[in-house]
């Protein structure tokens, strides 16, 4: 190789590096702006609308790419539905209607949940080992999402209970979870772009028959704003968060690339800062620096005892 010349192995970890940054700065800009579209659209409609936008996207994209795009094998063609399902349609029409309550910060929080069960299910089927250090980054990463779930306050000064709307984002960090499991094998057998296309196709066809007629009613009775984010969602963290994160999960094991979920809480509150006004309490601040400490402690260096690279996926914001 000529002098000043950068290795293939660097520049394949420098591209992995740039799609999972993009992807949770963009997942982590989402529930800012999810929190502010669900006060005039309700729940499912916008999930259709945004996946309608998402979608139209990736045709166009897909439609463009010079790389073979091949249709799902009919054996697939159940999961690829579960995916759609557990991913888009009942994901993100409990998120949207949860943040119609719970602040865009301590949505994020409760969400992130997801990658300590997804991690453990990596663990119980699809046989990745966790070291020690793994399990103390892990357990710290937990801590902090807890300290800034404890710390936070609704409209009423009361600290954040169960209530429908916090269950509700429960829920579809459980379904992530699902997710995550039920698709593991399709990046092994379809690209990054092939999978999100079907796997988004599919859950906003999935959406279209119980939510067409109160979409196109919201749309025409909501103010432009609103419907500017919706598109912001659709193109950036839908469309493009779908396919630069299924492109990172190609290219690292399960465990590490869930811990960097980690960073999205965080980074949400920062977005939510400014942009609703949503001020976070010290102790939150310092969950996010513990949070942020256990996935520097995760990912310091290898793992002696991790599992070869699992290929998965997640569901974001």
């Amino acid at each position: 190789m000529a002098p000043g010349m950068k290795s293939p192995l660097t520049i394949s970890r420098g591209r992995v590096g740039a799609a999972l940054a993009i992807t949770i700065a963009l997942w982590a800009s989402a529930f800012a702006v999810i929190r502010s579209a669900t006060q005039a659209y309700p729940p499912g409609a916008m999930a259709l609308l945004r996946f309608s936008i998402a979608s139209a996207v990736l045709a166009f994209y897909a439609a463009g790419s010079r790389r073979p795009f091949h249709r799902p094998r009919g054996k697939d063609i159940p999961a690829l539905i579960a995916c759609g399902l557990l991913g888009i349609a009942v994901y993100h029409t409990l998120l949207n209607y949860g943040e119609r309550k719970v602040d865009a910060w301590a949505a994020s929080l409760l969400i992130n949940s997801a990658p300590i069960w997804t991690t453990l299910l990596a663990v119980a089927f699809l046989g990745e080992r966790l070291g020690r250090r793994k399990i103390l980054g892990i357990l710290l990463g937990f801590a902090g999402i807890a300290m800034i779930a404890l710390s936070h306050y609704d409209s009423h000064g009361q600290f954040l209970r169960l209530d429908p709307a916090s269950l509700a984002i429960v829920g579809s960090s459980l379904c992530s979870s699902g997710y995550v499991i039920v698709q593991k094998k399709f990046l092994a057998a379809y690209s990054a772009l092939e999978f999100t296309c079907w796997n988004i196709w599919a859950g906003t066809l999935l959406l279209l028959g119980p939510f067409a007629h109160q979409t196109l009613v919201s749309v025409a009775a909501a103010p432009i704003r609103a419907t500017l984010e919706i598109v912001y969602l659709g193109i950036f963290p839908g469309a493009l968060g779908y396919v630069t994160f299924a492109y990172a999960t190609t290219r690292l094991p399960a465990a590490r690339v869930m811990s960097y979920l980690y960073l999205v809480a965080p980074l949400a509150m920062l977005f939510a800062w400014p942009y609703l006004h949503e001020i976070p309490t010290l102790l939150s601040l310092a969950g996010g620096v513990l949070a942020i400490g256990g996935v520097a402690l995760v990912n310091a260096r290898p793992d002696k005892t991790a599992a070869p690279a699992a290929t998965i996926a997640v569901v974001e914001a």
